[in-house]
Formats: structure tokens, sequence, C-alpha cells
């Protein structure tokens, strides 16, 4: 029997400057959506509604899951 330890995975690239796994890119992609909203929380949500930060936020993150 051989063991399959041995073989190299193949690297994943995306546009992310580091190697990611599935689960970097989520919490990535769960920071950005925090980070987003107190920012718009702070300077915008006078102009703009809490939710265009929302639907910002999860296409942003879909994409960094997707293609990061």
């Amino acid at each position: 029997m051989s063991d399959d330890t041995d073989r190299p995975v193949a690297e994943r690239r995306g546009f992310l400057p580091i190697e990611t796994n599935a689960f970097d890119r989520v919490f990535i992609a769960v920071l950005l959506f925090v980070a987003l909203h107190l920012f718009w929380m702070r300077f915008l949500e006078a102009d703009l509604p809490l939710m265009v930060a929302t639907v910002l936020s999860l296409i942003v993150g879909v994409i960094i899951v997707m293609r990061g």
C-alpha cells in the first residue's frame, strides 16, 4: 500500500496575496463584512441605508470565497 500523504497538494491561486483555504476566505469575508458595516454606520448611514452595505458586503464576500 502506498501512503497518499507524500503527494503534494495542488495550490489554489486566487487574487488574494496569501495562500488560503476555504475557512480562511470565509473568515476574511466575515471580517470585511464587520469592518464595512462599522465604517458605513460611522460615515454613510445618514445618506444611505445600512441595507446597501449589507448587499455590498455579501457580494464582495461571495467573490472572496469563490475566487479569492
